[in-house]
């Protein structure tokens, strides 16, 4: 025993280190004494928990645990001062301090602290409120507009009777002025054959948007000869849309076969793919006449238009003093070449076709003149 015993002192600090972790190990011969067991540490007491602040209720959720009723409660936030009004400005009543944000609800513990309020077992996401939107985002509604401003800054310093004059004028110069115009939409020369003659179309108007006062002429006659047939139509033209009017009047017949006045009745106006209408009724003691027709002009150029135009007469019954057939009396097309010089003024070159009808055309045979035919057109389209 001794000789081990001075071996181990011969052997080196590293050794002895190893032989000593080798506690678990049974040697022969040998017994390695029990290492001194260290002394236990007294158990640290444990500290008293600080009493969590008082939780205020927030809406009550009902959730069905184990069959009783759970009711969230958050814990009281600090109050946000808003740096722009202190505490003590705001008790002296000298600012109002900004709202500050409604607590979060507290979320049980077995939850991810970043989850939403709506993820929530038995949360549901509650609608915006109406008062965070603002202009178009709110709801249609059908409150009556606000009444339209009664003081002006100007009555105070000018008399009433020159305000009420001023007013007047700024509202015909804003919407309420009057227009006027005079139209030939044909006034040209036609070559044909039995002998040339003319024709005219035009109108002329005054008024405004809404009201206006119309006249108009139409008639054709041969050169070296009487006019063969004239008219002049007094109408009063009221808007009925944006695109047409409704006119009413009288027209007056001219000419060797004229002399008969008609209550007149129709509507004009600008139709779908701008064409131009009109249909018109003229009633008489001899019977009811009717006139449609339509135009369009189709733009070549800035100033070359091409005008198709096409019109249709009808009659009741036959009027033999006025040569005019019942049924179907006379169909009429053209097709017109203008150059605009100037908007206002335009010459124009066409041809014209014209056919009678039944007892409109054994009138006109009677007559010495011819059913129908095709004729060169030359003339001024202008208005101003």
């Amino acid at each position: 025993m001794r000789a081990t015993l001075a071996i181990l002192a011969l052997l080196p600090a590293p050794a002895m280190a190893q032989m000593h972790h080798m506690d678990g190990m049974s040697m022969p011969g040998m017994t390695m004494p029990a290492a001194p067991k260290p002394a236990a540490k007294a158990k640290p007491k444990p500290k008293t928990k600080p009493k969590t602040p008082a939780r205020l209720p927030i809406r009550p959720q009902s959730h069905s645990h184990a069959g009783s009723d759970h009711v969230m409660s958050t814990p009281a936030a600090p109050i946000a001062t808003d740096p722009t009004c202190p505490p003590e400005h705001a008790a002296m009543g000298h600012c109002t301090p900004a709202s500050s944000a409604a607590p979060e609800a507290a979320m049980p513990h077995d939850m991810p602290q970043d989850m939403p309020m709506h993820a929530m077992p038995g949360m549901h996401a509650m609608p915006a409120s109406n008062s965070t939107k603002t202009g178009t985002d709110l709801p249609a509604g059908n409150a009556p507009p606000p009444p339209p401003p009664t003081t002006r800054a100007a009555d105070r310093f000018y008399d009433p009777a020159a305000m009420t004059v001023a007013d007047r004028t700024m509202r015909s110069e804003h919407g309420g002025m009057r227009f006027s115009q005079i139209l030939f939409n044909l006034a040209e020369v036609q070559v044909r054959r039995g002998g040339d003659g003319y024709r005219w179309d035009g109108e002329g108007w005054f008024g405004g948007d809404i009201d206006r006062v119309v006249v108009k002429s139409e008639g054709e006659g041969t050169f070296g000869g009487s006019i063969d047939q004239a008219e002049v139509q007094a109408l009063y033209a009221h808007a009925i849309g944006p695109y047409f009017n409704l006119l009413a009047g009288a027209r007056q017949d001219l000419g060797p076969n004229g002399g008969r006045t008609h209550a007149a009745i129709g509507v004009e106006g600008l139709a779908p793919y701008w064409f131009d209408v009109e249909a018109m009724l003229f009633a008489s003691d001899k019977g009811v006449r009717a006139r449609g027709s339509a135009w369009y002009d189709q733009r070549l150029t800035q100033r070359a238009i091409l005008q198709p135009r096409v019109e249709v007469n009808l009659a009741t019954q036959d009027e033999p003093d006025a040569r005019v057939g019942g049924g179907l009396s006379s169909v009429e097309a053209g097709l017109r070449l203008r150059y605009e010089i100037a908007r206002e003024f335009a010459p124009y070159v066409g041809i014209n076709w014209e056919r009678r009808y039944g007892a409109t055309a054994r009138y006109a045979r009677a007559d010495g003149e011819g059913s129908g035919g095709v004729s060169l057109a030359l003339g001024i389209r202008g208005w101003f």
